[in-house]
């Protein structure tokens, strides 16, 4: 018998001062079985950093060929592609064939190694990449529960995250060549 998602209810007080988007938003995530909180928590984070009508939770873990977020045009076309993690240089070529604009949040505590080991071949390819430091990714996650009420401001290069349980803060830093 195949192990069932975790599923998560989200409400999000946005305010992005950077692209002027101030918004409610009512979020289900599922949480795939072999996915951690912390990388479902990035998942989160990069919907508020690119909240848009038309951007959806993919299957992400559970299909190869698709996003973990993605946002999608009325004609079908691919907008916006967005993975979390570490993705194969052969994963984000495919993606920046698919989609108009790729972007990957890269959060793990092996996330420099993987910038610097591939970051010419990465460069190479039409996409943005954001690095999260994993000890805050890791405090926010330990915040998480199975309902939440959190409150998102970003600024900058900054994410600030008021949840029941505390605030965290978080810094994006843009990976470059």
């Amino acid at each position: 018998m195949a192990l069932k998602p975790t599923i998560y209810k989200a409400r999000i007080d946005l305010s992005d001062l950077n692209r002027h988007v101030y918004d409610a938003l009512n979020l289900t995530l599922a949480q795939h079985p072999s996915e951690t909180v912390e990388r479902m928590v990035v998942r989160l984070l990069a919907y508020c950093l690119n909240a848009s009508d038309n951007l959806i939770f993919c299957k992400g873990l559970s299909d190869a060929d698709e996003a973990d977020l993605w946002a999608k045009n009325l004609n079908g076309g691919i907008e916006l592609w967005i993975d979390v993690g570490e993705p194969a240089v052969d994963r984000i070529k495919k993606a920046a064939r698919q989609a108009k604009s790729v972007k990957v949040y890269s959060f793990n505590s092996k996330s420099d190694t993987w910038w610097s080991q591939g970051k010419a071949d990465y460069s190479a390819l039409n996409a943005e990449y954001v690095q999260l430091p994993w000890e805050q990714v890791q405090a926010l996650a330990s915040r998480v529960n199975k309902t939440m009420a959190w409150s998102v401001t970003v600024s900058e290069n900054s994410l600030y995250v008021a949840t029941e349980d505390g605030e965290v803060e978080l810094t994006c830093t843009r990976l470059t060549s």
